[in-house]
């Protein structure tokens, strides 16, 4: 494909969106006042942006997301590659890891604010924890499905335990981990924001969505909507051009 039209794709997304949304407005499905068209919606988000009276709650969750991230990312890597590199350690945890990664992690609210309260260090204690077991079940899963044969291949020609997993295994393992940091940071995220608007909080765009929903200013909700949209977008990207950098022979043979 030439490289003109393959950089135009990231495009056809955002244009399918809002296309649809054009037409539920004009075949009157849904009524403007609970939805209003894009281009005021978009008019709308570019005047909270200029003015900066979202520039607030939008650093307050991504710090929040931030934090909690960094924390599941210090836990969750090394603590995935030691179980990782022993399988009767991982499976001797499996049924630990896989439990409460199936267990909602917004079901666990309760519990988190009898530890911490109503405060920032419960918004970021949650998401860190949902995100951690994401990051640490793919790190681990990521060391022991390393190619065997290249961990063969080493240890036939007498390259030492250590060199093998530090050498092969652990860069094997790296594009399974940055799957898992990459819906760690989204899991994050959507946490983050789930605790913004049902935890007390004063900032935060979960706290600015669930503000203007009940006040009923539909376009300053669908704006935050889609800056919360755009911020999770953006923060996956990010993982994927570190990804792209650090791990470039990602699928070679």
């Amino acid at each position: 494909m030439d490289t003109r039209y393959a950089r135009l794709l990231p495009f056809i997304g955002p244009l399918l969106l809002f296309g649809l949304w054009e037409l539920v407005i004009s075949a009157q499905w849904i009524k403007p006042v609970l939805l209003p068209p894009p281009g005021e919606t978009l008019a709308y988000m570019w005047g909270t942006i200029t003015s900066g009276s979202i520039w607030t709650d939008l650093l307050s969750t991504l710090y929040r997301t931030l934090t909690a991230f960094g924390i599941a990312l210090a836990i969750g890597v090394p603590l995935g590659v030691m179980l990782g590199s022993s399988v009767p350690a991982y499976r001797s945890v499996e049924f630990l890891i896989d439990f409460f990664r199936s267990t909602p992690s917004s079901a666990l609210i309760p519990l988190f604010l009898l530890i911490f309260g109503i405060t920032d260090a419960n918004k970021i204690a949650i998401a860190a924890f949902a995100a951690v077991l994401v990051i640490l079940f793919n790190s681990a899963y990521g060391v022991m499905n390393a190619k065997k044969t290249r961990v063969m291949a080493a240890q036939i020609m007498g390259v030492s335990k250590w060199h093998v997993f530090k050498d092969v295994m652990l860069l094997e393992s790296l594009p399974q981990t940055f799957v898992g940091l990459r819906t760690g940071v989204s899991m994050a995220l959507v946490i983050v924001i789930v605790a913004e608007m049902f935890i007390g909080s004063e900032t935060g765009l979960g706290h600015r969505i669930i503000d203007a929903q009940q006040v009923f200013n539909v376009k300053d909700m669908y704006t935050s909507i889609l800056v919360t949209g755009a911020l999770g977008y953006l923060l996956n990207l990010g993982f994927l051009l570190i990804e792209s950098r650090i791990i470039h022979w990602s699928g070679k043979a």
